[in-house]
């Protein structure tokens, strides 16, 4: 077991609605002195909503950074204080129009941990109504229903290369 770092400060370098950037000055075992950036999130929720037939309902949206189109299963970022299960069924309602009978917790990932702290909790979705959705005015979204064979294969392709959506499915495949 390697031995822990000792942070000696933390300093915030910016904040934005839905993280922060922090600079932590840290100690080492061997008493060497470095730094490290990171971006501090509250957390996140992804949705993996399942239909009657057993279709999966994902979102296809723009990703800005990308430059290009993604394929996802619904999914937000937590406000501080908020809880995964609220942020899950706020975006599945927000993202795709679906309102949920039963929620089922089957895991969580970090998604990218040499550079956040944030933990995304996953949720299975089941007994979905349809209610229209009602995305951010920066979302701009279209349903696509897969089966999980459908998915696999989109997967496969390369199609679906988005790391939160391929962890979740993973997720539900094995413990679902």
């Amino acid at each position: 077991m390697h031995q822990k770092w000792t942070r000696l400060s933390t300093e915030t370098v910016l904040t934005t609605p839905y993280y922060t950037v922090s600079h932590d000055r840290y100690v080492l075992p061997t008493g060497d002195v470095g730094h490290y950036h990171y971006i501090d999130i509250a957390g996140s929720a992804m949705v993996v909503p399942v239909l009657d037939s057993g279709e999966l309902v994902l979102v296809r949206q723009h990703r800005y950074l990308m430059r290009r189109d993604s394929l996802e299963f619904p999914a937000g970022g937590m406000k501080q204080g908020s809880e995964a299960l609220c942020t899950a069924q706020e975006e599945l309602r927000e993202e795709a129009g679906y309102l949920a009978r039963t929620w089922e917790r089957i895991g969580q990932f970090a998604p990218y941990n040499g550079a956040s702290n944030e933990m995304c909790q996953v949720f299975v979705a089941r007994g979905l109504e349809q209610v229209g959705a009602q995305p951010d005015p920066t979302e701009e979204m279209a349903l696509v229903l897969l089966t999980p064979d459908a998915l696999r294969e989109g997967i496969a392709r390369g199609e679906v290369w988005d790391g939160m959506t391929l962890a979740s499915f993973h997720l539900f495949q094995v413990v679902a």
